[in-house]
C-alpha cells in the first residue's frame, strides 16, 4: 500500500554548543504504515529516551496514541543534540496530529513526567538567555517550576505550563493568551553610571576586620579588587594568606545585570543552582584536581570546569606549586586571553572565563623560610626547585606579588571590608566615567597607551627601571595598569612618581 502523508508540524526548541544555543527546529511526521516512533537527527540517548515519557505522558493526558508511523526530525541534523528539554515538544508534535500548529515562532522547553506533568530541566535558563542575547526568542511555552529564575531575562513572553494538555491548548488557540513578562527587580544596592545599574552587596559575611596587621597584603588585596589584577601571595603558614584570598571577593567591583546573568548561566551549567546575588562566585579547587575539572572536558559532550565557574569572580590555588605542571601551564591561556577552549573528537567549545586569579604558596617547602621563630629545613636545592615549579610565562601573567609578614597578634585589624569596598566602588565608577570597557588589569595595549597617561618624572622612573630590572613587555604593561589602579584609588588622572614607585614594588622578583 502506498504510504500517505497526513500531516507535518514543526516546533521550535534549542541545543547548547558550549554555553551557546543553537536553534533546533523538531519537526513532526505522521504517515500511515507499521506504527512506530522515532527520533532521528544525531538525538542523544536522553532525546531518544524521550519516546517512552512521551507514550505515557500521552496516554495519561489523554491524548491517544495514533496507530501510524511517528517520525520526529531534530533540523538541522548535522549537529549533536542532547538534553531532556526536547521531551515536551516531542510529545507536542504527536499530541497536536493533524491540528496545524499556527504559533511557529514559539519556543518550547519541557521535561516530561510519565503522568504528563513538565518538568524544569538546568539547561533551560542557558538556553534562553541565550537566544534572548542572539535576539532569536520573543515567546517560550516553559515548565512553571523555571519562572522564578527565568524571571530575572526580561524581554521574553513565557507561558509557563504545568501539564502537557495545557501546553497543548495553548498551541490550539488562535491567539497566544496573556504572557508573563517578567522584570525581577535585584534586592541589593545599586549605583547607575551613564543610565546602566551596577549592583553590589554590603553583606560581608567574611570581613577583613578580622585580619590582624599585614597592611601591605591588605593594600595589595585592595589594589587587585579595584582593577581586577591577578594577585600572588607568598609567605609562612598561617600567615592569613587564604583569609585575605576568602575576603576579598566581597569587596570586588559591582555587576551589570548581564554579569549576574552570565554567572546564573555558568552556575546552571555546573549543576549549582543561583541566587542571582551581586556577590561574584569563589572557586578554589584542591591542587590535586584533574586538569578536565579544573578546564572542563568529557569524551561525549564538553563540560565546564572550575575555570568556567569562576567566570565573572575569584579562581583561587592554595598551595600553588603544588599543582599540576600541565594545569598550570594551561591556566596561562584564559589567564591571558579570558577564554578557555576545549577540543574534542565530536566538538570545540570555548566558555567565557574572565576571573581574577589569586595564587597563595609558602617561601619553601617546609614553609619557616621567613620565619623568625622557626628554623627552615630546607636546602637551597630544595628551595629552588620548588620555586621553578612555576615558570617565568605563568608568573608574567601575574600583576602583584606580595610577600606576607608574620602574624603579630600584638597588633589590631587595620580596616574593614565595608571601607575596602566603598574603596573599591569609587574606583570602579572612575574607570568607567573614563569611558573604559575593561577593567584596568584586563588593558589591552591600545587601551593602556589611551588610559594609563604617565606624567613626565614617572616616564622617567620607568625608564630606569626597565634598564635596571630588563623589564620585558608584559611586565611594563603589568605595572603600568597597576599604577592606573593606585592613581584612581588615589583619585588622580594621571599616574605620578608615587603610583608608579608603588605598583613597581609589586612587581615579580627574581
Amino acid at each position: 500500500m502506498e504510504e500517505q502523508n497526513i500531516i507535518v508540524n514543526n516546533l521550535k526548541c534549542a541545543t547548547l554548543e558550549g554555553t551557546d544555543a543553537m536553534v533546533v527546529d523538531a519537526e513532526g511526521s505522521l504517515t500511515k504504515g507499521l506504527p512506530s516512533f522515532n527520533i532521528v537527527g544525531l538525538a542523544s540517548s536522553d532525546i531518544q529516551e524521550a519516546k517512552e515519557r512521551a507514550k505515557n505522558a500521552l496516554q495519561a493526558q489523554n491524548f491517544p496514541l495514533p496507530p501510524l508511523r511517528i517520525t520526529i526530525n531534530l533540523s538541522p541534523s548535522d549537529i549533536k543534540k542532547s538534553g531532556t528539554h526536547f521531551d515536551l515538544a516531542i510529545a507536542l508534535l504527536v499530541a497536536l496530529g493533524d491540528i496545524e500548529i499556527i504559533h511557529k515562532d514559539i519556543f518550547i522547553f519541557g521535561e516530561l513526567g510519565l503522568n504528563g506533568k513538565v518538568k524544569g530541566s538546568s539547561l533551560i535558563f542557558p538556553l534562553i538567555l541565550s537566544l534572548k542575547e542572539q535576539s532569536l526568542i520573543q515567546n517560550a511555552i516553559v515548565p512553571k517550576d523555571t519562572i522564578e529564575s527565568l524571571k530575572y531575562i526580561d524581554g521574553v513572553n513565557f507561558y509557563p505550563v504545568d501539564t502537557l494538555k495545557e501546553a497543548a491548548d495553548i498551541l490550539k488557540e488562535q491567539e497566544l493568551p496573556q504572557a508573563l513578562n517578567l522584570r525581577e527587580k535585584y534586592n541589593s544596592k545599586s549605583i547607575k553610571i551613564d543610565n546602566k545599574s551596577y549592583y553590589y552587596s554590603t553583606n560581608y559575611i567574611e570581613d577583613f576586620n578580622s585580619v590582624f596587621g599585614q597592611e601591605l597584603a591588605i593594600r595589595a588585596a585592595l589594589i587587585s579588587a579595584a582593577g581586577m589584577h591577578n594577585l600572588l601571595l607568598s609567605g609562612n603558614p598561617g600567615s592569613g594568606k587564604s583569609m585575605i584570598a576568602k575576603r576579598l571577593r566581597y569587596i570586588l567591583p559591582p555587576l551589570s545585570k548581564e554579569d549576574i546573568l552570565t554567572i546564573a548561566r555558568h552556575q546552571f551549567l555546573g549543576d549549582n543552582k543561583p541566587d542571582f546575588s551581586p556577590i561574584r562566585p569563589f572557586r578554589s579547587p584542591h591542587h590535586t584536581a584533574t586538569s578536565a575539572a579544573i578546564f572542563g572536558g568529557g569524551s561525549y559532550r564538553a563540560k565546564i570546569g572550575e575555570v568556567a565557574l569562576a567566570n565573572r569572580g575569584v579562581l583561587f590555588f592554595d598551595e600553588l606549586p603544588h599543582f599540576e605542571s600541565k594545569v598550570l601551564e594551561a591556566l596561562r591561556e584564559p589567564l591571558q586571553d579570558r577564554v578557555v577552549n576545549i577540543a574534542r573528537v565530536n566538538s570545540k567549545i570555548s566558555y567565557s572565563a574572565n576571573f581574577l586569579f589569586i595564587g597563595a604558596m609558602n617561601p619553601c617547602p617546609c614553609g619557616n623560610l621567613l620565619s623568625k621563630t622557626k628554623e627552615c629545613r630546607c636546602t637551597q636545592s630544595e628551595i629552588q626547585r620548588y620555586k621553578n615549579r612555576l615558570s617565568d610565562p605563568f608568573l608574567d601573567r601575574i600583576d602583584i606579588f606580595v610577600t606576607m609578614q608574620e602574624v603579630d597578634f600584638n597588633k589590631s585589624a587595620t580596616t574593614s571590608s565595608k571601607e575596602l569596598h566603598q574603596k573599591v566602588i569609587k574606583s570602579f565608577i572612575a574607570q568607567k566615567k573614563r569611558g573604559q570597557k575593561s577593567f584596568n588589569g584586563e588593558l589591552s595595549e591600545i587601551d593602556i597607551e589611551k588610559y594609563c597617561i604617565l606624567t613626565q618624572e614617572a616616564k622617567d622612573i620607568l625608564q630606569k627601571a626597565i634598564a635596571q630590572f630588563a623589564l620585558s613587555y608584559r611586565s611594563i604593561a603589568n605595572i603600568k595598569k597597576v599604577a592606573r589602579t593606585i592613581a584612581d584609588l588615589n583619585e588622580s588622572e594621571y599616574i605620578d612618581k608615587k603610583e608608579l614607585l608603588e605598583a613597581l614594588s609589586y612587581r615579580k622578583r627574581d
